[in-house]
């Protein structure tokens, strides 16, 4: 193919590039072949002149960035949403929702649950996320189905599997669910996710890393999410439970902790010496009084840091940018500090920074030449982006994922002009309302 012939080219708006070699461009163009961005310059730039392109989309009036990076979701739980709002994160859990998982978690229902969880995202500008849950295979089916891309992890808790012959099973078909999307879908990469430490044993913390590392894939945990859990594990184990993971050798620059709430300074060493990184969800965390995780003291340490929604179920919605709002707000008001965790820190943890949490930063997370084409569309002709001085301050502390009106993914249009070309959502919402009667039924609210 010539130079200057591309499959999509984008025209116009100002792009956020998110990466350090280009930074913001007015008026841009974007070529993409296939997969790949292909070309990135300024229209007036003579290396734009005289293109071919199979679709061209003006983009006048619109911010073009990245799409955004989930770095923690567990997709199902959309059909909790709203089931048990107000409670403390231990009642919310052990009354519940995992009674309401124990008795309406399945194949079907996960799929349902996932194909709905994918559109809000799509039409929310998320291109990219990280999911943790049970029936893996059923959300990499939908995730194929539906062109995202993400990193799919097969859950671990030791309720699920009390006796080491369950044990066995679930990690015979965890192997096999590795084995089946590792090589062969693009657009998945498969990860193991042990729940936590108080719900795992350190057996389970350690065979489910030394699968993850036999299978060169991340290792998720939950960590630190609510203060109760210091207790916890020193009650248990005599140790922190950073320190418990330390001593177990699980902690390493391909494992993922999620929350961290309630690390201290010492947690933050050990993380930034073994190179752990971190998905941070403040709204989750909010809703449950579960705390704040000390994210200036991370990045201050280098760590890498993402943004992530987490579950419906907790945080009742998955729009990336009301977590950013919440993400820059939250420190600043926890610290007293306005100048902490500013507009263009947040919108880099919300993309090339996600990208690097989940390991994936080298083919996406910022607009640059040879990178995937994950790409959206913000469309600034709104009341409330009206007027535009910085780019960065309007993404975090104005937009919303409403605002977004092209989103693609791996050069493929998933969504146009607010309609979504691979999800039918009006299905979506059929199926998992049937999930939420049958739940009704069974008075499990």
């Amino acid at each position: 193919m010539q130079d200057n012939c591309f499959d999509i080219a984008l025209e116009g708006g100002t792009l956020i590039s998110m990466s350090a070699g280009t930074g913001i461009i007015d008026d841009a163009f974007i070529g993409i072949v296939g997969e790949n961005i292909a070309k990135v310059c300024a229209r007036k730039d003579s290396k734009c002149a005289a293109f071919q392109a199979s679709e061209s989309i003006d983009a006048s009036g619109c911010i073009i960035m990245p799409g955004l990076v989930n770095t923690h979701t567990h997709l199902p739980m959309v059909c909790f949403r709203g089931m048990a709002d107000d409670l403390s994160l231990m009642e919310w859990l052990t009354k519940h929702i995992w009674p309401a998982e124990m008795r309406f978690v399945n194949k079907k229902m996960v799929y349902d649950g996932a194909m709905l969880a994918m559109a809000e995202m799509i039409l929310s500008g998320t291109t990219t996320f990280c999911d943790a849950y049970f029936y893996e295979d059923s959300i990499a089916e939908a995730l194929s189905a539906a062109g995202m891309r993400a990193v799919v992890s097969q859950g671990f808790a030791d309720f699920f599997m009390p006796d080491k012959k369950k044990a066995d099973r679930m990690m015979a078909k965890a192997r096999a669910f590795v084995e089946r999307w590792q090589k062969h879908a693009p657009l998945i990469t498969p990860a193991y996710f042990c729940h936590s430490p108080y719900t795992c044993s350190p057996s389970t913390l350690v065979t489910v890393k030394d699968a993850a590392r036999e299978s060169g894939i991340q290792y998720l945990i939950h960590l630190l999410e609510n203060k109760d859990e210091t207790d916890i594990i020193l009650k248990r184990y005599g140790k922190k439970p950073v320190d418990h993971l330390l001593d177990l050798g699980v902690l390493d620059e391909r494992t993922v902790a999620v929350h961290c709430n309630w690390l201290d300074q010492k947690d933050i060493d050990v993380f930034a010496d073994l190179g752990v990184k971190v998905s941070h969800n403040p709204e989750s965390s909010m809703k449950l009084a579960a705390g704040v995780a000390p994210v200036p003291a991370m990045l201050s340490k280098s760590l890498s840091v993402g943004i992530g929604t987490d579950g419906c179920a907790s945080n009742n919605d998955m729009d990336m940018f009301r977590e950013m709002d919440t993400t820059a707000k939250i420190h600043k008001v926890t610290s007293l500090d306005p100048t902490v965790m500013n507009a263009e820190t947040v919108c880099q943890m919300a993309t090339i920074g996600g990208a690097k949490v989940l390991g994936l930063d080298t083919f996406t997370g910022s607009i640059e030449e040879g990178k995937k084409a994950d790409i959206i569309f913000l469309d600034m002709n709104q009341p409330h982006l009206t007027p535009l001085y910085n780019c960065y301050s309007q993404i975090v502390y104005a937009a919303r994922g409403a605002d977004v009106r092209t989103s693609i993914i791996n050069g493929k249009i998933v969504m146009k002009d607010r309609r979504l070309t691979t999800i039918d959502v009006q299905a979506a919402m059929r199926n998992v309302r049937s999930v939420a009667a049958d739940i009704m039924n069974h008075n499990v609210r």
